[in-house]
């Protein structure tokens, strides 16, 4: 039987990072339905980008490295700028495009997922969320390499490729299709 931690864990790995993903392939959909490269363009889809940034790179040492102060700091730091982000996308977006109900309703899980992953990874490193909290820094700033990334190595290659598949290579045609729509304009 698995432990509590265990089934966390696999909810993250199983569920969380790969909803987060379909969503964010939902989300290029309907830009792409919206035609954002008539709209709101390149300044826009560049804002998409740093969002997937922002969050990929908290993800990515919570599978390679172990939680500690430092990547919880980071994590923190990561999910406040994005929300900040997401806020300055949408007042920028929304009066040059239209931004469609399906969106929304995405851009709802694009927002909540983020939050739900960092309550998790707090759960699952409460010891060092009392330790950063209680301001007991000490040694908690040093990059330690896990022996094997959560999930395994053959999870890590298996949702790096997901996730190539499902976001960067949209976002990249988007960024793409955005700049050649900005340089007919001109």
């Amino acid at each position: 039987m698995p432990t509590t931690n265990q089934l966390l864990i696999n909810l993250i790995l199983y569920g969380l990072l790969p909803l987060w993903g379909i969503t964010g392939f939902i989300d290029w959909y309907c830009h792409r339905a919206t035609g954002i490269e008539r709209t709101s363009g390149l300044r826009e889809s560049l804002i998409h980008s740093l969002m997937g940034v922002q969050l990929g790179i908290p993800i990515m040492l919570c599978l390679l490295f172990q939680v500690n102060v430092l990547v919880l700091l980071i994590c923190f730091a990561a999910f406040l700028l994005h929300e900040a982000v997401a806020h300055y996308d949408v007042h920028y977006s929304a009066p040059k495009r239209t931004i469609s109900i399906w969106e929304v309703h995405v851009h709802n899980y694009m927002a909540t997922i983020p939050l739900y992953l960092l309550m998790l990874i707090m759960v699952l490193n409460w010891d060092v969320v009392l330790k950063l909290v209680h301001l007991q820094w000490a040694g908690q700033f040093t990059l330690r390499r896990l022996p094997a990334p959560q999930g395994g190595s053959s999870y890590l290659r298996g949702y790096l490729l997901f996730m190539f598949v499902l976001c960067v290579v949209p976002y990249i045609e988007e960024n793409l299709r955005c700049l050649r729509a900005r340089g007919r304009a001109a």
